[in-house]
């Protein structure tokens, strides 16, 4: 078969439907359609809209992955549908989609969502330099590659939601800032003209809306379409928070400073002793839970923690490695 030679096969979209103004609950209509390899998401929405129901609404603009407006779900993944080509979409699901709002609860019109939260949050944490500037400067104000290389290609987020929408904890937890808000916010932190370095890690460091809350799943960064890597962002940023002075005691903070000691005594994770180190006179309440997973074999005590044969070797790594102060 020629590299060029354009193929085609018979997809079901399962596709959401919803109007705020009309409907009490959303419900879902197929439309069974050839679909050719040269096709993207972005032009199966457009035959719905244009050849079966003319009032099928989403977002659309640029079809060039810049401007982030047709974020959608896919078989329940973030996706930008101008972005992803059908001939992928149905290595990874087969002849069978469903095609979805980032985020359901918040559908206005079929794909299209009020995203008032997703801006509210992303505003919230100052997405902007903030430096005071002389207004008559007598020359620019240099950045070395060296020092614009450190913001690790944060500033190339879209805001198109599809990270935040896929996060778990935002879907849980309303005040939670969410990774795209992250990721924003370490852009700035990290540019060496903003002045706002403490101020900005204060608001991010907040218990139940801040960095801490991230669990850590990983989803925004497989789902980000531009490879911005929002995790990799809050791990950079919860550095800065012990590096600047910002971090205060707390079960989260007190979690990784214990992970660090338990590596650097052990060489290995001592679990149980971590719960106590972060909580202090509170680990009473896990106790009954404690019971049952030693019953289990799932805690080890202290006194039966093998040590690391290569703890010298770890001992020098976290030494090496440790750049802010615990």
């Amino acid at each position: 078969m020629s590299k060029n030679t354009v193929t085609s096969q018979k997809v079901n979209f399962k596709v959401f439907r919803f109007n705020a103004d009309e409907d009490y609950l959303p419900y879902y209509e197929n439309y069974e359609m050839e679909v050719t390899s040269e096709e993207v998401v972005l032009d199966i929405l457009n035959r719905i809209k244009w050849d079966h129901d003319g009032s099928f609404s989403y977002r659309r603009s640029c079809r060039h992955g810049i401007c982030g407006a047709c974020a959608i779900k896919v078989n329940g993944r973030s996706t930008l549908a101008c972005k992803e080509s059908m001939t992928t979409m149905i290595e990874y699901w087969g002849d069978e989609m469903t095609i979805e709002p980032l985020s359901i609860k918040r559908a206005v019109k079929d794909l299209i969502i009020d995203k008032g939260d997703f801006w509210e949050k992303h505003d919230a944490i100052k997405p902007y330099l903030i430096s005071d500037v002389d207004e008559h400067p007598e020359h620019e104000h240099l950045v070395t590659p060296e020092e614009a290389e450190e913001l690790n290609e944060a500033d190339l987020c879209i805001q198109c939601g599809a990270c935040h929408y896929a996060c778990p904890v935002v879907e849980v937890n309303e005040d939670f800032f969410g990774p795209a808000a992250f990721a924003k916010a370490y852009r700035f932190e990290a540019d060496v003209r903003d002045d706002a370095h403490t101020d900005r890690l204060v608001d991010l460091h907040q218990e139940k809306q801040g960095l801490w809350d991230c669990v850590k799943c990983m989803e925004c960064a497989e789902v980000c379409p531009k490879d911005v890597n929002p995790i990799e962002k809050i791990t950079k940023l919860h550095n800065m928070l012990f590096k600047e002075g910002v971090a205060n005691s707390n079960v989260a903070t007190r979690h990784a400073v214990g992970f660090k000691h338990s590596i650097a005594r052990n060489g290995v994770l001592d679990e149980g002793g971590m719960v106590l180190y972060s909580e202090g006179l509170a680990v009473v309440k896990h106790l009954p839970l404690a019971a049952r997973m030693f019953v289990k074999g799932k805690i080890v005590p202290p006194w039966g923690i093998t040590k690391s044969d290569n703890l010298d070797e770890i001992k020098k790594l976290v030494k090496s490695s440790s750049t802010a102060k615990f």
